[in-house]
């Protein structure tokens, strides 16, 4: 009953977050959210689990009972943890608790509601990373689409309706296309599967007689193709990859900075964490098949990125473009199909998702200042600002993969893992081309904090310019100490990932 206790601390702590009075709220919103982010870790410190949770592992904290049923289907509560998902889930919590303390300076209208928000998107992030029924995986998943449009659309800049109305769009449609084909998909596995658990349909595929009739008149073995690529295209908008990644710019441009680091610290992981869970653990033959154009898709999106993102004089346009080249390297990682290359890819989901909140909070926080994003607009920001600046240059070293930080040892696990892949063929090719991206990185990055952070102060505003809060710095050390823990230990999760790994290769002929 954890994770139920988990989930009903986070919805009950968001309700009372929406009933209580503004100037209270964000104070009330920080205090409720320690509790799923204590609670979070405690699970993580008492983690028994082992194997995978959808390959017949020994699942943590699993609570499973018939919730309704659709004629020979059972929709079940089913909830667990493993080794892939436990890290999100704490990720999840922290950041969330975060974000919140850093929405105390820029958030001054309707605080109840914003904060209820955020503690929403939480509980539903949480059941997104335990839900192992289908149907109840699919709710939360949906359920986060609405507050996130709401952040957007309320609380955004000036062009916050296009930007919100295009993040719904591109990720309900997908999610339609998704949700649909594997419908489809679980009718066609026949006899074999009674409910809509993920591990049962899991065993249907792999181990079982796999599709067993078409759909629509499509032939079982085509059927199971074509779900492939659309389960695939559905969860590529949300990742994104190229070329479903012009929502993410927009979105990220117009949300307030606390959107900002939930949408690239979690939300972008759900569509990792999903191709992980469906694509590459239930679909191992198709994942051979077509291994090298997901591959190409991946460098694309990693040279892509970076090279969109070097052409860019926003610092929010700036960061954002280097999640759809992070987000790259977690495809490259999961196509690979090796223990290190899998590990890689979920290590690189938490990595990612503390160094962009990090990225987007040290932006925010030079926002909340200077009132201009624009690189142009200003110069000599660390003589004013120097310890905001110095966090932002030390996460900007993190996104460049700096040895003793946790981007480096994801990236090199990532390389490591994809470079020796049996499974992909001109593997060494691939791997070459995405770690040029690491030279565009360091480039763009470099070049921004140059032109925005040192030589002699400018500001083309008239704002005055001074240390910023403790209260919105604090949550950027939080973030840096545990960028620098797993850079120094990467096992505190790696070992706990490649236990939940392995079964996944084992299945799909990783070597």
């Amino acid at each position: 009953m954890m994770i139920e206790i988990l989930l009903a601390v986070t919805f009950v702590g968001a309700l009372a977050t929406f009933l209580a009075p503004n100037r209270y709220a964000g104070k009330l919103a920080f205090l409720i959210s320690l509790l799923p982010a204590g609670l979070s870790l405690w699970l993580f410190a008492a983690f028994d689990g082992s194997g995978n949770a959808l390959l017949g592992g020994e699942l943590a904290y699993e609570s499973r009972f018939e919730w309704i049923r659709l004629g020979q289907y059972s929709v079940d509560w089913f909830v667990g943890l493993d080794g892939i998902s436990l890290p999100l889930v704490v990720l999840t919590t922290i950041l969330c608790t975060l974000a919140i303390v850093s929405s105390w300076t820029p958030i001054e209208d309707r605080e109840s509601q914003f904060y209820g928000l955020i503690l929403f998107i939480e509980a539903n992030l949480i059941g997104v990373f335990s839900a192992l029924d289908f149907f109840l995986w699919f709710i939360f998943w949906e359920a986060v689409l609405i507050p996130m449009y709401l952040l957007i659309g309320v609380w955004g800049g000036p062009r916050r309706k296009y930007a919100a109305i295009k993040f719904f769009v591109y990720t309900n449609v997908a999610s339609l296309v998704m949700f649909g084909s594997f419908i489809a998909l679980v009718f066609g596995l026949g006899p074999d599967v009674s409910s809509f658990a993920l591990p049962e349909i899991a065993d249907a595929l792999i181990d079982g007689a796999g599709v067993q009739s078409g759909v629509l008149g499509v032939a079982p073995s085509t059927l199971t193709s074509l779900v492939f690529l659309a389960t695939f295209a559905g969860f590529a908008v949300k990742v994104p990859v190229v070329p479903f990644h012009t929502w993410l710019p927009d979105a990220h441009v117009e949300a307030p900075t606390p959107a900002s680091v939930l949408l690239a610290g979690v939300l972008l992981k759900m569509g990792t964490y999903a191709l992980l869970r469906f694509n590459f653990t239930m679909f191992p033959d198709q994942v051979s098949a077509y291994a090298v154009p997901i591959a190409a898709i991946a460098v694309i999106s990693v040279i892509y990125g970076a090279m969109l993102a070097l052409a860019q004089t926003d610092l929010k346009r700036i960061v954002a473009y280097s999640s759809v080249s992070s987000m790259g390297y977690v495809i490259l990682g999961l196509v690979a199909y090796t223990e290190f290359g899998v590990g890689g890819a979920t290590f690189q989901m938490v990595s990612h998702g503390l160094v962009s909140g990090l990225m987007f909070m040290a932006v925010g926080v030079i926002y909340n200042a200077t009132h201009t994003r624009m690189v142009t607009d200003m110069s000599g920001m660390a003589d004013r600002m120097p310890i905001a600046v110095g966090v932002l240059i030390a996460g900007s070293f993190a996104y460049m993969g700096l040895p003793l930080m946790s981007g480096f040892a994801a990236e090199y696990f990532i390389f490591f893992g994809s470079f020796g892949s049996a499974l992909l063929e001109y593997a060494p090719v691939f791997t070459g081309a995405a770690m040029f991206g690491i030279v565009i990185v360091a480039g763009y990055l470099l070049f921004a904090l140059q032109r925005a952070i040192f030589g002699p102060y400018r500001l083309e505003t008239d704002y005055e310019v001074g240390r910023a809060p403790l209260h919105d710095v604090a949550p950027m050390f939080v973030l840096l100490a545990l960028i620098v823990a797993l850079g120094v230990a990467p096992d505190l999760i790696f070992e706990m990932i490649t236990d939940a790994v392995n079964p996944i290769l084992e299945n799909g002929g990783g070597a």
